[in-house]
């Protein structure tokens, strides 16, 4: 149907894999899986213990508060879930979830987009071992600045961000063009019908059918709403000379 030989196949290691069960059992990450797009496995790091209670987690060397996860299971459940791979797909990037990780952004979902797999480690506690930061982990990645209870709500958000990059997951190719943060800049205003309601209407522009009017509002739109909510996108955006003094114009505004 989508035209894809292999799936994308994603590994997950986590303590709680019930959490997914909502997610990806629903809207484009669906069709994505009954299209054969993606491949989803939940691996639970307590089966790859070896004590009867499966216990995953000790108290920190030093003294502390919290507890940290044990390497053991987090070691053994990877090279399990690597093993008899196909060449293509023995050594996908080891991505750790922690607050200590590199920023997600776009570009990094398009970076992931053209991996064949992906093993994620789903972090808890105060924390993993560093062992498994120093050798397991080939990346680390945090969605942002705040605590969350552990390393799946990060899942979600890194994989739903991939997903819908992959070639025929979404109905339409453009719509993962003219997104927040693809062209660097925030998305511009959108609007739908009706054209008046409760008396605030529609930009006349959008009504016009001049699409060169257009197009260049909406960058204009972009480039402003940037400017003044997150000022620091612009610093990589690709700007024209009238766009740059407009930006810097609307910064200066924002600080008086």
């Amino acid at each position: 149907m989508y035209g894809r030989i292999r799936p994308v196949i994603i590994d997950i290691l986590t303590l709680f894999p019930d959490m997914f069960n909502g997610p990806f059992d629903t809207g484009i990450f669906n069709r994505a899986v009954s299209g054969g797009l993606v491949e989803v496995r939940l691996h639970n790091i307590r089966d790859y213990t070896h004590d009867k209670h499966h216990i995953t987690d000790d108290y920190p060397f030093g003294g502390g508060g919290g507890m940290v996860l044990k390497p053991e299971p987090i070691f053994e459940a990877v090279e399990a879930v690597n093993k008899d791979r196909p060449e293509a797909e023995a050594s996908p990037p080891v991505i750790l979830l922690t607050p200590q990780g590199r920023p997600f952004n776009q570009q990094i979902a398009e970076e992931l987009a053209g991996k064949k797999r992906l093993v994620l480690i789903c972090g808890h506690y105060e924390g993993v071992d560093e062992r498994v930061r120093q050798h397991l982990a080939t990346d680390e990645i945090s969605i942002g600045d705040y605590v969350l209870s552990g390393g799946e709500p990060a899942a979600i958000v890194v994989i739903d961000a991939v997903v819908r990059l992959l070639p025929g997951v979404l109905g339409r190719e453009a719509s993962t063009l003219g997104g927040s943060h693809t062209s660097g800049l925030l998305q511009f205003p959108q609007y739908t019908r009706p054209a008046r309601y409760r008396n605030w209407e529609v930009p006349e522009v959008l009504l016009s059918g001049d699409h060169a009017r257009i197009t260049a509002w909406r960058r204009e739109q972009a480039v402003s709403r940037t400017a003044r909510r997150r000022p620091e996108l612009l610093e990589n955006a690709e700007l024209t000379q009238r766009e740059g003094r407009l930006a810097e114009r609307l910064r200066k505004e924002d600080t008086c």
